[in-house]
């Protein structure tokens, strides 16, 4: 059996974000895969089928609130764990997917919340762990 890297989707509209993750990513050892809205990560996400996500939750048009109620509507993709980033806090967090309507459908909590900017050890012991637990 070949082991594959592990797929890591990062869906952030900020390319800094994005080349930080991307490079992060590489050099830890895993095949980043990057999308810069929550449409391109949702199609992206459905097509790849990541080992993880790491989701923006503040981005323009459809935000990652939007995607992550798709990936907990997809019986696949709901169980990957998924790492929200963001300017907020968590309990912001949950009080805006309340306010969506979201938070009534019980979708389960993500797998983590990163504060932005991520600090690189942070972030990098939360991917490890979360593709650690996925297996």
């Amino acid at each position: 059996m070949t082991s594959h890297k592990k797929r890591v989707l990062v869906v952030d509209d900020e390319m800094n974000i994005r080349l930080f993750l991307k490079t992060l990513l590489e050099t830890s050892g895993y095949s980043p895969h990057l999308a810069k809205n929550a449409r391109e990560g949702l199609e992206m996400a459905l097509e790849l089928k990541p080992d993880l996500i790491i989701l923006d939750v503040m981005m323009p048009g459809e935000g990652g609130l939007v995607m992550y109620q798709g990936l907990q509507e997809d019986e696949k993709l709901k169980k990957v764990p998924v790492i929200m980033l963001s300017a907020v806090g968590a309990a912001t967090f949950k009080h805006a997917l309340k306010i969506m309507g979201i938070g009534k459908s019980n979708y389960p909590d993500p797998f983590a919340y990163v504060q932005k900017p991520p600090k690189v050890e942070e972030i990098k012991n939360i991917i490890d762990h979360a593709l650690k637990a996925a297996t």
